[in-house]
């Protein structure tokens, strides 16, 4: 079981121009999807660019437990040397996630139709997130699972012994669930199809293609429809990581509401199922260029210069972005905090079953630091008075939740007042030199005794 230790506040005022070079680390996505892959595929996987935040390195110790070799040579390259499609070992002891859920999801789909055994658990805000919407799905190729209420973790996956292809159409837009469901099927024979009504992130689909799986994409009257031939032999690949966009974004749109700030952000994957916070922060007046667009491992990636912005305006954002900007949400209201007038955020529920209910835990931040917010089940609405008019002077709960703690420290630096959060060690999961990185460009941050 996850330990976690003392909390940390810290507190964010109000700062003088942002400058600098800005390097993010490795995309997370990416790096998660690189260790599985390579996992399965045959022969090694170079990976380097690897995020080696806590959520990712718990996955290369599941990979481990699952019998492939994972290590860090001195070059800071990550190789893995993987077992091949349907050769997952059962681990000898409980595997434990820490705080990812994309991680869990995943490795549960890439497991689910060995014939093997493995109990899955988490720190206590991944035990609290339901798996069902993973499970229940996976359950067609004929896995069984065993876990708590709502199918939360600890949970114990009953690999299929005989699985059969699937046939599936993703009710709610997600990345996690699709992921899961394809990486199943690599050992399930025959031709699994995969729907879904909004295009997704597609990082799984690309690497599968770029590891030799079969595998084909093919858009259909406003669906998007994957199919994957199972029994396909992986080779291993080497794998350039680009920079996260999700991390990025809070470096970027802190310098977009902190006066005289111009930073320069390299090397930043634009994939189109994840630039959806980039296109709305030009809608919204952002002083954004993006340079040297290229591609790179088949990711399109560019160099981002962000600077102050002092006339946004608030947006509708359509609803059909969500899906690729899901995890920009928290850090777009501080943004439209600072805006003029109503930002509204539609078909946004994904939010309520990440590592917190994102929506709940923003909105009752922000309207402590004198901020109008109104919510639903599927919306919320954030109503600016324009740069530089939040008052702050509150202490904002994290709930564990990494966004949510970088996300009120952007917004400690354009407040009139300081803000503060109640523990700042959860960004280490996916940023872990956030704060360094964020003091070098000129960031006013401190961690508060108690």
């Amino acid at each position: 079981m996850s330990l976690n230790p003392k909390p940390t506040v810290m507190r964010a005022l109000s700062s003088s121009s942002l400058k600098g070079v800005v390097s993010i680390p490795g995309d997370k996505s990416i790096s998660h999807r690189s260790l599985i892959l390579g996992a399965l595929a045959i022969g090694q996987t170079r990976i380097t660019g690897l995020l080696e935040g806590q959520d990712v390195l718990d996955t290369a110790k599941a990979m481990v437990a699952f019998g492939a070799v994972v290590e860090k040579n001195d070059q800071s390259e990550w190789l893995v040397d993987g077992v091949g499609v349907g050769g997952f070992a059962e681990p000898s002891t409980v595997v434990d996630c820490g705080n990812s859920g994309t991680g869990v999801r995943l490795i549960i789909g890439a497991m689910s139709t060995t014939p093997i055994n493995a109990t899955f658990t988490g720190d206590h805000s991944l035990n609290s997130r339901p798996m069902e919407r993973v499970t229940n799905p996976l359950s067609k190729f004929g896995v069984t699972t065993f876990g708590r209420s709502k199918g939360r973790l600890p949970m114990t996956v009953i690999g299929a012994r005989s699985p059969i292809p699937v046939k599936y159409d993703v009710p709610v837009p997600s990345a996690q669930v699709k992921s899961a469901l394809l990486l199943a099927a690599l050992n399930a024979p025959g031709e699994t199809i995969i729907t879904e009504k909004e295009i997704t992130r597609d990082h799984t689909e690309r690497m599968l293609s770029s590891f030799g799986a079969d595998i084909s994409v093919e858009n259909i009257s406003n669906r998007r429809s994957i199919k994957l031939c199972g029994h396909s032999e992986l080779n291993g690949q080497n794998i350039c990581v680009p920079s996260d966009p999700s991390s990025a974004a809070f470096p970027i749109c802190a310098a977009i509401i902190v006066e005289g700030s111009d930073i320069f952000v390299p090397n930043i994957t634009l994939n189109e199922t994840r630039a959806g916070l980039y296109k709305t922060l030009i809608e919204m007046g952002a002083n954004l260029s993006f340079e040297n667009e290229r591609e790179e491992s088949g990711e399109p990636v560019a160099d981002i210069r962000a600077c102050f912005s002092p006339d946004l305006k608030g947006v509708e954002v359509p609803p059909e972005r969500a899906a690729s900007m899901i995890d920009e949400y928290p850090i777009l209201s501080v943004v439209a905090a600072n805006a003029t007038g109503k930002t509204i955020m539609r078909g946004v529920k994904e939010l309520r079953v990440k590592e917190s209910d994102r929506i709940d835990v923003m909105a009752k931040g922000l309207r402590a630091n004198g901020v109008f917010v109104d919510e639903g089940e599927d919306w919320w609405v954030v109503k600016g008075n324009g740069m530089g008019s939040v008052k702050g002077g509150s202490i904002c709960q994290t709930f564990l939740d990494h966004r949510i703690a970088m996300s009120f420290l952007v917004l400690g630096l354009s407040s009139q007042n300081y803000v503060e959060i109640d523990d700042c060690l959860p960004i280490k999961t996916s940023f872990p030199n956030f704060i360094e990185l964020m003091l070098e460009i000129g960031a006013n941050m401190e961690v508060r005794d108690l």
